[in-house]
């Protein structure tokens, strides 16, 4: 099967099954994987996607779980970029009790990665991620959005790949837009997927190719099932197939085939679904608290911070002002996304599972502890502090990042003048939030960056013939004169709810001299 076939649902004996109807048991992509789990590795990117994976299944198979030394042999990519896939593995997979996921540091290549898991993160590197477009209303961007820099004069001279990002005035499409572009692709690829988990039996063609239980079940890594006020349930309790199968008894495997008319079904509801509510929005009275109007169209007064589908919060066109949310403020987000803010102060000040950062200038933006991933991106001449598990950063300039990081920071896209430092405040609850998220203060690598490729292969713009790529413009350190502390009030004044009393960060020796530095110039002065 080629990668580029559409999967199209074969003639099967046996009766499709209906898909779930309700409306909060719609299909949904997980989006965790689409969002934080893609790589610019072009090693990654192959010429047939499926043969290339049936191989290394085939390969690999002796080996239940892969390590990074098994994984850099077998795919001919570096020890780096092989301990980067599993840690970027471990931060999107669905099951939080993968021994992956829990590994420490020091135990992820004891832990290894499932085989199933690894096969399906690799295959989602043929994803092309869904182009930003630009805001309806150019007049109300062009009031927050920053001054020409004094980059771009040059860098649209150097080459048509920075031509391309000179153009800074990029917004998110909306989620249901992204939604619907994550279920066509796999529609698209679903029976490719689908024959890399399936298992072999006697008999000829595709009929031969059957899903076990634990098998349907890996799916969940990149399709669930449920909606806003639900629970998410697991992909076998929602498949007629395995619903009601004996817990002690090993469930009968189901014909591959079956499985692709029932996901095909699914999906194709989905998409009817998400059509009918894009269609009503645009037709219909605008309705501010819908959390899937479109992230393009929020302008300078558009704040929404309330819960949208399955746990993501978003933080949208915050100009000249400062702005705090903290744990309360945030209950059932477990990511929140902060979108074309200008000019301001930003304190979010809770754990959290994700973060993203997109589009924002001249701002300082504080997030809590951020226990899977933050990404940063298209970002001017801004500052960034956080504490979290891994930090990826892309196309950004001039801005600055003081880190409490238990992985390498990852650099890739057209970046320009970036600076990294220590981590440089606290506030009262930051020890009870990252001991909730699992981050380890014992742990800063946030001068440990590690540089992929400028050009990014699943980017949907076609880039110019000629345009090779080069790595990624890593980040300097900050001069420790420069660096000082960043100081959070107070909201709750007199006592505080937390137990922090000071960065739980060690600073390196530099900065903790320019530290007392600082200080002893405040008290004799």
């Amino acid at each position: 099967m080629s990668t580029e076939t559409t999967s199209t649902a074969d003639p099967s004996p046996d009766p499709a099954p209906t898909p779930n109807p309700n409306s909060s048991s719609l299909i949904h992509p997980r989006r965790e994987p689409f969002e934080h789990g893609l790589l610019p590795i072009p090693k990654l990117i192959f010429p047939d996607t499926t043969q290339i994976l049936t191989q290394l299944k085939q390969k690999l198979a002796p080996h239940n779980r892969v390590n990074s030394s098994l994984l850099a042999d077998s795919l001919q990519i570096s020890a780096d970029h092989a301990r980067l896939i599993l840690d970027t593995l471990a931060s999107v997979l669905n099951s939080e009790s993968d021994p992956l996921v829990k590994a420490l540091p020091d135990e992820v290549d004891s832990a290894g990665a499932d085989l199933r898991d690894l096969i399906l993160f690799l295959y989602i590197q043929s994803y092309k991620k869904l182009l930003p477009r630009t805001h309806k209303d150019a007049a109300a961007v062009a009031d927050v959005w920053p001054s020409t820099s004094a980059f771009d004069g040059y860098l649209s001279a150097l080459s048509p790949l920075q031509l391309v990002r000179s153009n800074s005035r990029r917004f998110m499409p909306s989620q249901a837009d992204e939604e619907a572009h994550q279920l066509s692709y796999l529609q698209k690829h679903m029976a490719n997927i689908l024959s890399l988990l399936a298992e072999s039996v006697e008999g000829e063609g595709e009929e031969s190719l059957v899903l076990s239980m634990e098998g349907f079940e890996h799916l969940g890594f990149l399709i669930q099932f449920g909606d806003k006020g639900s629970e998410v349930v697991t992909l076998s309790q929602a498949a007629p197939f395995f619903a009601n199968s004996d817990p002690d008894m090993p469930a009968v495997p189901v014909p591959a085939t079956q499985v692709l008319d029932w996901i095909s079904q699914n999906i194709a509801s989905a998409l009817e679904h998400i059509t009918e509510r894009i269609s009503a929005k645009e037709n219909g009275p605008a309705n501010s608290s819908d959390s899937d109007v479109a992230m393009a169209d929020a302008c300078t007064s558009s704040i929404k911070t309330s819960p949208s589908a399955r746990g993501s919060c978003f933080i949208e066109g915050i100009s000249k002002s400062s702005f705090v949310k903290q744990a309360l403020d945030l209950k059932g987000c477990s990511s929140v996304k902060v979108l074309n803010c200008h000019d301001s102060i930003l304190y979010i000040l809770a754990p959290l599972r994700y973060a993203t950062i997109y589009g924002c200038s001249d701002s300082t933006i504080v997030l809590g502890a951020v226990g899977k991933a933050v990404r940063i991106e298209h970002c001017e001449r801004v500052h960034v502090i956080t504490a979290a598990k891994r930090v990826c950063i892309a196309n950004c300039r001039e801005c600055v990042f003081f880190l409490g990081v238990n992985q390498r920071p990852l650099m890739v896209g057209d970046n320009h003048k970036l600076q990294v430092a220590p981590y440089n405040t606290f506030y009262s609850e930051l020890e009870e939030h990252m001991a909730d998220v699992g981050i380890d203060a014992n742990i800063n690598r946030w001068d440990e960056t590690l540089a992929l490729g400028v050009v990014d292969p699943h980017d949907s713009l076609s880039h110019s013939a000629g345009v090779s790529d080069v790595q990624a413009e890593s980040a300097a350190r900050l001069d420790p004169d420069q660096f000082t502390n960043f100081l959070i009030p107070n909201w709750f004044g007199g006592e505080s709810p937390g137990s922090t009393k000071d960065n739980p960060f060690q600073l390196p020796e530099a900065y903790m001299a320019s530290q007392q530095r600082n200080v002893c110039a405040l008290v004799f002065n």
